[in-house]
């Protein structure tokens, strides 16, 4: 288990939990590496710098839509509701997952 990808999880877990919605069509991605590295862990930045959280949005963000084929998150893992990581990634953390399952079509937010 890394203890640091576990804090930089739930660090982001924190973050949006307000915004957060087990189930929504709209999501946003949150990149490991950048948060990471904004809490001192540069190891980590250089391992996940281009890997991202989903985060299920319960309202859209103002800006820049873009739909998404939902079975792009086909290996990915709920590691707590409205929350999800690619399965290797929940499972190097230690944290408790489930089956991430995705709508049909997703719409990637940008803020």
């Amino acid at each position: 288990m890394n203890e640091q990808l576990k804090t930089v999880l739930e660090y982001i877990k924190n973050e949006y939990s307000s915004k957060a919605l087990t189930g929504a069509r709209n999501y946003l991605n949150v990149n490991i590496g950048k948060v990471a590295l904004n809490l001192g862990f540069t190891a980590l930045h250089d391992a996940y710098a281009d890997r991202e959280v989903i985060v299920s949005l319960k309202d859209p963000v103002p800006g820049m839509k873009v739909r998404i084929d939902g079975r792009t998150f086909v290996n990915y893992a709920e590691y707590s509701d409205g929350f999800a990581v690619p399965s290797h990634i929940a499972k190097k953390a230690g944290l408790p997952i489930k089956p991430y399952i995705a709508n049909d079509s997703m719409i990637l937010n940008f803020a």
